[in-house]
């Protein structure tokens, strides 16, 4: 019986001490690791979202809360001569192989978007992938923000043949930026 209790002590300690290096190696990293997302995945899809602008997006970003929700959203601007033209947002949605992650671009002027590029994807090689390429991400530049659909659900956005989900995900992305945007749209404006 004492046996077992000095296991159990053990094998606590040695658990405690296990979550506590795990829970300082996390908090320590994390800054590095929002950094590199920033730069390698959020950076690029951000190029592909606006052109010409005065300003650094990535050093000029600010999160707003989302309401109704304990959601952060981190907004990105897009600036010339010091105005603000258009912001871009980060939103999900399930895909084939996990959730596709898409940079949405709106013009802080009329609705519509300016674009979109996706940041992180795990679809299938040549096939669900291709909702990346100019030929699908294209349909969404100057589209109203309102009725953002798949052609197959009555929109008019062309879904990529063979990556049914990949493409429905993409879209669902969008639908969730355009909602975030929708109710945080004063308080961006403002922002800036």
């Amino acid at each position: 019986m004492r046996e077992m209790i000095k296991m159990v002590v053990v094998l606590s300690c040695i658990c405690g001490v296990a979550g506590a290096a795990l829970a300082f190696l996390k908090d320590g990293t994390a800054v590095k690791i929002e950094e590199q997302v920033l730069t390698f995945v959020q950076g690029p899809a951000i190029k592909n979202v606006f052109a010409d602008y005065d300003n650094d997006p990535i050093m000029d970003r600010k999160k707003f809360d989302v309401p109704g929700t304990d959601a952060k959203v981190t907004v990105f601007p897009y600036m010339k001569g010091g105005k603000l033209l258009a912001v871009a947002m980060e939103d999900f949605g399930g895909g084939f192989g996990d959730d596709i992650g898409v940079m949405v671009g709106f013009d802080a002027n009329e609705d519509k978007l300016i674009g979109i590029g996706i940041t992180t994807s795990k679809e299938t090689p040549g096939v669900g992938t291709r909702v990346a390429e100019p030929g699908f991400t294209k349909q969404f530049k100057g589209h109203a923000t309102a009725g953002v659909e798949l052609s197959s659900k009555g929109g008019d956005i062309s879904g990529v043949s063979g990556a049914t989900f990949s493409s429905i995900g993409s879209v669902i992305a969008v639908q969730n930026a355009v909602k975030k945007y929708d109710t945080l749209k004063q308080e961006i404006q403002g922002a800036w």
